[in-house]
């Protein structure tokens, strides 16, 4: 009697898994999309002008390099109406066309710094004197996911 009962339990497992089965075989429906690097800035008061100066610049430039190069799809400033407190008032968009290796960094900054007639230290710098025009408050990194 214990047999059958096992027998039996063992035969509505296995029916389970041959109906289990094919569905947990099946495709996703969605495919990996770009990527996606999303800034919120917060802009100090005063300096608007001034930081967009400095995006309409170097900034730019190193979006259109990367452009250029291949691996950017498309950047974006994109202004936040009617902010709150601690909300950003800009957000930066970069899409790339997929995720770099660190062979790509170092060969993409070696161009950039060529580019900018700047090593590693002097940008640094120049990222902490960007301080005073405004504060970074988040920094996200996206995939899109591409539905079938």
């Amino acid at each position: 009697m214990a047999l059958t009962k096992t027998l039996a339990a063992a035969a509505v497992a296995l029916s389970l898994f041959a109906v289990a089965g094919p569905s947990t075989a099946q495709e996703s429906s969605g495919t990996p999309g770009t990527v996606w690097q999303l800034s919120s800035i917060q802009i100090e008061p005063g300096q608007y002008e001034h930081y967009l100066d400095y995006l309409a610049g170097n900034w730019k430039r190193i979006q259109e390099l990367g452009k250029k190069e291949g691996y950017i799809v498309s950047y974006h400033v994109w202004g936040v109406n009617m902010t709150r407190q601690g909300e950003p008032d800009l957000i930066l968009a970069v899409e790339y066309k997929d995720y770099l290796s660190n062979a790509e960094q170092l060969a993409i900054q070696k161009k950039i710094e060529a580019m900018l007639q700047a090593d590693s230290r002097k940008m640094d710098t120049a990222g902490g004197e960007r301080k005073v025009m405004r504060k970074v408050i988040s920094n996200m990194e996206l995939q899109e996911v591409k539905l079938k």
